[in-house]
Protein backbone atom coordinates (compact mmCIF):
# COMPACT_ATOMS: atom_id res chain seq x y z
CA UNK A 1 0.00 0.00 0.00
CA UNK A 2 1.34 3.11 -0.83
CA UNK A 3 0.55 6.41 0.73
CA UNK A 4 1.01 10.13 -0.65
CA UNK A 5 0.32 13.26 1.30
CA UNK A 6 0.90 16.71 -0.55
CA UNK A 7 -0.76 19.52 1.22
CA UNK A 8 -4.03 18.68 2.82
CA UNK A 9 -4.29 15.47 0.21
CA UNK A 10 -4.20 11.78 1.53
CA UNK A 11 -4.04 9.03 -1.53
CA UNK A 12 -3.38 5.36 -0.84
CA UNK A 13 -2.96 3.25 -3.69
CA UNK A 14 -2.85 -1.17 -3.55
CA UNK A 15 -1.81 -3.08 -5.40
CA UNK A 16 -4.08 -6.49 -6.52
CA UNK A 17 -3.12 -8.50 -3.75
CA UNK A 18 -3.75 -6.14 -1.20
CA UNK A 19 -6.95 -5.31 -2.17
CA UNK A 20 -7.78 -8.95 -1.95
CA UNK A 21 -6.47 -9.06 1.35
CA UNK A 22 -8.36 -5.88 2.12
CA UNK A 23 -11.96 -7.01 1.45
CA UNK A 24 -10.55 -10.45 2.80
CA UNK A 25 -9.47 -9.09 6.17
CA UNK A 26 -11.23 -5.67 6.48
CA UNK A 27 -7.83 -3.96 7.27
CA UNK A 28 -4.36 -3.50 5.83
CA UNK A 29 -1.52 -1.60 7.59
CA UNK A 30 2.03 -0.18 6.97
CA UNK A 31 4.34 1.46 9.31
CA UNK A 32 7.74 3.31 8.16
CA UNK A 33 10.77 3.78 10.56
CA UNK A 34 12.34 6.94 11.11
CA UNK A 35 14.68 6.71 13.69
CA UNK A 36 16.66 3.82 15.58
CA UNK A 37 13.41 4.36 18.94
CA UNK A 38 10.80 2.42 18.76
CA UNK A 39 8.85 5.59 18.96
CA UNK A 40 10.36 7.40 15.76
CA UNK A 41 7.42 5.58 13.18
CA UNK A 42 4.58 6.28 11.05
CA UNK A 43 1.65 3.81 10.60
CA UNK A 44 -1.18 4.11 8.08
CA UNK A 45 -3.98 1.42 8.28
CA UNK A 46 -7.10 1.13 5.71
CA UNK A 47 -10.34 -0.25 7.47
CA UNK A 48 -13.53 -1.55 6.46
CA UNK A 49 -15.24 -0.12 8.99
CA UNK A 50 -19.42 -1.06 9.70
CA UNK A 51 -19.41 2.34 12.26
CA UNK A 52 -18.77 4.82 9.60
CA UNK A 53 -21.27 6.26 6.38
CA UNK A 54 -18.49 7.95 4.79
CA UNK A 55 -14.96 7.74 4.32
CA UNK A 56 -12.80 9.64 7.04
CA UNK A 57 -9.34 9.93 8.70
CA UNK A 58 -8.70 9.24 12.16
CA UNK A 59 -5.46 10.43 13.76
CA UNK A 60 -3.66 8.59 15.99
CA UNK A 61 -0.66 9.69 17.34
CA UNK A 62 2.47 8.48 15.43
CA UNK A 63 -0.24 7.49 12.41
CA UNK A 64 -3.24 7.65 10.51
CA UNK A 65 -6.23 5.38 10.29
CA UNK A 66 -8.50 6.01 7.33
CA UNK A 67 -11.76 4.16 7.91
CA UNK A 68 -14.06 3.22 4.81
CA UNK A 69 -17.73 2.01 4.99
CA UNK A 70 -18.09 -1.70 4.70
CA UNK A 71 -20.46 -1.78 1.58
CA UNK A 72 -18.34 1.04 -0.15
CA UNK A 73 -15.31 -0.62 0.35
CA UNK A 74 -17.01 -3.97 -0.33
CA UNK A 75 -18.51 -2.72 -4.05
CA UNK A 76 -15.01 -0.72 -5.09
CA UNK A 77 -13.01 -3.85 -4.15
CA UNK A 78 -14.79 -6.30 -6.29
CA UNK A 79 -15.85 -3.34 -9.45
CA UNK A 80 -14.25 -1.47 -11.73
CA UNK A 81 -14.64 1.60 -9.83
CA UNK A 82 -10.82 2.97 -9.54
CA UNK A 83 -11.33 4.48 -6.35
CA UNK A 84 -13.11 6.40 -3.66
CA UNK A 85 -12.54 9.96 -2.51
CA UNK A 86 -13.89 11.86 0.19
CA UNK A 87 -13.72 15.90 1.13
CA UNK A 88 -13.68 15.74 4.65
CA UNK A 89 -13.94 19.23 6.14
CA UNK A 90 -11.16 20.28 8.87
CA UNK A 91 -13.35 23.29 10.03
CA UNK A 92 -11.25 26.40 9.82
CA UNK A 93 -7.90 24.33 8.53
CA UNK A 94 -10.24 23.71 5.42
CA UNK A 95 -10.53 20.33 3.77
CA UNK A 96 -8.90 16.89 3.61
CA UNK A 97 -8.68 15.57 0.02
CA UNK A 98 -8.75 11.41 0.77
CA UNK A 99 -8.26 9.25 -2.28
CA UNK A 100 -8.21 5.30 -2.13
CA UNK A 101 -7.60 3.79 -5.52
CA UNK A 102 -6.56 1.16 -7.74
CA UNK A 103 -2.65 0.79 -8.42
CA UNK A 104 -3.09 0.14 -12.35
CA UNK A 105 -0.07 -0.59 -14.23
CA UNK A 106 2.40 2.08 -15.81
CA UNK A 107 2.06 2.58 -19.61
CA UNK A 108 5.65 3.08 -19.79
CA UNK A 109 7.12 0.57 -17.67
CA UNK A 110 8.23 -3.37 -17.49
CA UNK A 111 6.27 -5.88 -17.18
CA UNK A 112 8.39 -6.50 -14.29
CA UNK A 113 7.94 -3.20 -12.74
CA UNK A 114 3.76 -4.00 -13.21
CA UNK A 115 3.60 -6.58 -11.08
CA UNK A 116 0.70 -7.05 -8.95
CA UNK A 117 -0.78 -4.08 -10.67
CA UNK A 118 -4.30 -3.69 -11.92
CA UNK A 119 -4.88 -3.42 -16.05
CA UNK A 120 -4.64 0.36 -17.27
CA UNK A 121 -8.05 1.67 -18.60
CA UNK A 122 -5.74 3.17 -21.26
CA UNK A 123 -3.64 0.45 -22.40
CA UNK A 124 -4.09 0.41 -25.97
CA UNK A 125 -5.13 4.06 -26.73
CA UNK A 126 -2.91 6.14 -29.12
CA UNK A 127 -2.58 9.47 -28.65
Amino acid sequence: MKIRIKGNSLRLRLMRSEVTRFLAGGCLEETIHFTQEISGKFTYTLQRNSAVNQPTVEYIGSGVAILVPVDQANTWSVSDQAGISESISLGEFGVLALLIEKDFACLDRSEEDNEDTFANPNAGEQC
